[in-house]
C-alpha cells in the first residue's frame, strides 16, 4: 500500500507540473508570435509599450520555467530521498520533547525551502526586473528585507507552530475543529496587525497630502458609505517601478496608494481605481473570499485528521512511525498534486468579482473613460501581457484581460 501511495503522489505531482508547464509554454509561444497592439487597444497602447510588454512576458515566463522545474525537483527530492525521516529521527535522538521536535522539524523545513528560494528571488529582482527598469531596490535593502522577513517569520511562526501542536495533541479526536478555530483567530489577528504593525516594517506610509486628489477620494468614500481608517501613500518607488493600490484591514481598512500611482494618474483615474477597490468591499468580495478560504482550511484539516493515524502514509515515505510533524510535512509537500485543478475555479470566481467591481466603479465615480484609461495606464506601466493565451489566462488569471475589461465597461455604458 505504501509503495502505491508513493507512486500515486509522484504521478500527480508530475501531472500537475506537465499541465502547468504546458500552459506556460503555450502562453510563451503565443506571446512570441504576437506582433503589434491587439485591435481593440489600437490608439490606446503604442507599439513600443506592446513590444516591451511582450519581452517582459517572455522574460518572466522563462524565469517561471526554471523556478517551476526547481520547485518540482526540490519537492520530489525532499519527499523521496529519505531526508524527512532522517531529520525526524535525528531530532528524536537529540532528546527533544515532542512539542520541540514538532516545531524544530517544521521550522527547519520551512527555513530550508526559504533559503533555497533566495537565489531565484535575487535573480528575478536584480536581473529580470532590473532589465525592464522596474527594480529600484539596492542590494543592502534587499538583504535587510530578507532578514526582517526571517525575523518576522520566527516571531510569528514559532508560537503558531506550538499552538498547532497543542491543539493536535491535546484536544482529542476532534482536534481539527479546535485547530480550525485557532487558525481562524490567528489569521484575523494578522489581518488586524498588518496595516499598523507588520507592513510599516518594510515600507513608509504617509497620509495622502491635502489637496484636490485627497478631497476627491474622501468625497468618493463618503458617497459610497465606505468606513475606512484614512488614505495613505506607500513609498513603493523605493523598491519598484510597478504601480498599484490596495486596502489593508478587514472591517475598517486603510486605503493605500502606491506613490507611483499618485504621480502617474490623473485625479479622475485615481478616483476610478479607488471606486473599483471600494466595490470589492461593498460587494463583500473580500469577506466571501475569506469565508471560502476558511472553508477550504476546514476541509484540509478534516482530511488531515484522517491521514494522521493512517500508517501507509508514513511507510510510503520512509518513516518508521507516525508523527504529527511528518503528517503536516507530507501533506504540504505532496498535497498540491491533489488540489491544483482547483486553480481555474478560483480564477473564474476572482474574475467575476473584478467585473463586478468595475461596474461598481462606473456607477460610483461616474467616469467610465477614466476607469478605462486607468486600466490601460496600469497595464502599460506594469508591462502586463497584452497577448495572453486564452487557456493560460483562464487557468491562472485572477483578473480579466485588458481587452475583456474594456469591452465589459463599454457594455455597461452603452445605451
Amino acid at each position: 500500500m505504501g509503495q502505491r501511495l508513493a507512486a500515486l503522489v509522484l504521478v500527480l505531482l508530475l501531472v500537475q507540473y506537465a499541465i502547468e508547464t504546458g500552459l506556460l509554454l503555450l502562453n510563451l509561444r503565443h506571446a512570441a508570435r504576437a506582433r503589434g497592439v491587439p485591435g481593440p487597444l489600437a490608439g490606446r497602447v503604442d507599439d513600443d509599450t506592446a513590444a516591451r510588454s511582450r519581452e517582459y512576458t517572455l522574460a518572466n515566463g522563462r524565469f517561471s520555467l526554471v523556478t517551476g522545474a526547481w520547485g518540482l525537483a526540490l519537492a520530489v527530492a525532499t519527499l523521496y530521498s529519505g531526508v524527512l525521516p532522517w531529520l525526524d529521527a535525528a531530532l528524536a535522538r537529540a532528546g527533544l520533547s515532542e512539542a520541540n521536535r514538532f516545531v524544530a522539524f517544521l521550522g527547519a523545513l520551512s527555513a530550508a525551502f526559504t533559503m533555497a528560494d533566495l537565489p531565484f528571488s535575487a535573480w528575478h529582482t536584480f536581473a529580470v526586473e532590473a532589465r525592464f527598469g522596474f527594480n529600484r531596490t539596492p542590494w543592502r535593502l534587499w538583504i535587510v528585507d530578507r532578514l526582517k522577513g526571517f525575523g518576522l517569520a520566527a516571531a510569528l511562526g514559532l508560537p503558531f507552530l506550538y499552538g498547532v501542536y497543542a491543539f493536535m495533541r491535546f484536544t482529542g479526536s476532534f482536534w481539527w475543529i479546535w485547530l480550525f478555530g485557532f487558525v481562524t483567530a490567528y489569521q484575523i489577528v494578522l489581518l488586524w496587525l498588518w496595516p499598523s504593525v507588520i507592513a510599516p516594517l518594510f515600507n513608509r506610509f504617509q497620509p495622502l497630502p491635502e489637496g484636490e486628489l485627497r478631497a476627491r477620494l474622501e468625497a468618493l468614500a463618503r458617497d459610497a458609505g465606505f468606513r475606512n481608517r484614512g488614505l495613505y501613500v506607500m513609498d513603493a518607488s523605493r523598491r519598484s517601478g510597478h504601480s498599484n493600490a490596495y486596502f489593508a484591514g478587514l472591517l475598517r481598512p486603510r486605503i493605500v496608494l502606491f506613490d507611483t500611482l499618485v504621480t502617474q494618474m490623473t485625479i479622475d483615474e485615481a478616483a476610478s481605481v479607488l471606486a473599483h477597490e471600494i466595490g470589492h468591499f461593498r460587494r463583500r468580495h473580500v469577506h466571501r473570499r475569506l469565508v471560502l478560504s476558511l472553508a477550504g482550511t476546514l476541509l484540509v484539516l478534516f482530511v488531515l485528521s484522517l491521514l494522521v493515524p493512517w500508517p501507509p502514509l508514513y511507510a510510503a515515505f520512509g518513516f518508521d512511525r507516525p508523527s504529527l510533524e511528518a503528517a503536516l510535512a507530507l501533506a504540504s509537500l505532496g498535497g498540491g498534486g491533489f488540489v491544483f485543478w482547483l486553480a481555474p475555479v478560483a480564477s473564474v470566481l476572482s474574475r467575476r468579482h473584478e467585473y463586478e467591481a468595475d461596474r461598481y466603479s462606473v456607477r460610483l465615480a461616474g467616469h467610465p473613460d477614466a476607469l478605462k484609461s486607468a486600466l490601460v495606464r496600469l497595464t502599460g506601466q506594469n508591462l502586463s501581457n497584452l497577448h495572453p493565451h486564452p487557456w493560460y489566462s483562464a487557468w491562472h488569471y485572477s483578473h480579466p484581460t485588458l481587452v475583456e475589461r474594456l469591452a465589459a465597461i463599454d457594455r455597461v455604458t452603452s445605451p
